[in-house]
């Protein structure tokens, strides 16, 4: 890395509507059987919206794990760069009460400290009813996907740990 930014790994979602909340379950899974190095961030967004800002702005790389709203069977996963977001090729599926993340990403280049990399790890939700457990098809996603957070910071050489269990 070139910058002195931190590695952010951001859990989008509402963790009480089921599906929604996949990439807060993602980041929880992380946090509590892993150790990670202090150059790396987990954190918990949520729908936090505008509060996503300092985050964004302190982190580079970025890796955002979120459900999405396309076309596709429930439960499939999709990997999306900012560029395929910039496209407009689909809607990151955040509160509709709450400023997005692109909306968020644009306050941050306002302010010269956007990340240049973001990576999105997504999944397509099957329920969005009010509940903390994932649909059964989502769930399976879940250390999967934590598992190719934990390869791409292995290709960048961060040594990440196994908590004992």
């Amino acid at each position: 890395m070139t910058n002195n930014k931190k590695i952010g790994i951001a859990g989008i979602g509402n963790f009480i509507l089921r599906d929604e909340g996949f990439g807060v379950h993602v980041v929880h899974y992380l946090e509590n059987n892993y150790d990670f190095p202090d150059n790396v961030e987990l954190q918990d967004v949520g729908t936090a919206g505008i509060y996503m800002a300092p985050f964004l702005e302190e982190c580079d790389p970025i890796f955002v794990i979120d459900v999405v709203d396309i076309e596709g069977e429930p439960g499939s996963f999709h990997f999306f760069t900012l560029d395929d977001v910039k496209a407009g090729n689909f809607q990151m599926r955040m509160s509709p009460h709450q400023l997005g993340f692109l909306e968020i990403l644009e306050v941050a280049k306002l302010r010269d400290s956007a990340p240049e990399h973001v990576e999105f790890y997504t999944v397509i939700p099957l329920e969005l009813t009010e509940s903390i457990e994932l649909s059964d098809v989502v769930e399976k996603r879940k250390v999967e996907v934590a598992e190719m957070i934990l390869s791409r910071l292995a290709e960048m050489d961060v040594t990440v740990t196994k908590k004992a269990q």
